[in-house]
């Protein structure tokens, strides 16, 4: 086991980093909801075919945003809808 010497000051200024770390994380953490996922991500994450994703789409299961011929799906749309159809155990 290797002991490593620091001072007090550098000790201070590593917990500074860290807490500022943490922060970040958790801003990021809340932010989720405005990531958006591309139709392979989505296919992916549900881990479903392109013609269920279709489905979903053209029933309005599952909204999304369409920029030419590419699709894509909010994180906060995506948790909803696990969310909506969670069923919640007999016993």
């Amino acid at each position: 086991m290797i002991t490593i010497n620091i001072t007090d000051t550098q000790y201070q200024d590593l917990l500074l980093r860290m807490e500022e770390i943490k922060s970040e994380l958790m801003q990021k953490q809340k932010k989720s909801e405005d990531v958006f996922l591309d139709n392979q991500q989505f296919l992916q994450m549900m881990n479903i075919s392109k013609r269920t994703a279709q489905t979903w789409r053209d029933d309005g299961v599952i909204a999304y945003s369409q920029v030419g011929y590419k699709l894509y799906y909010r994180m906060s749309d995506i948790q909803k809808l696990l969310v909506d159809n969670y069923k919640k155990a007999v016993k």
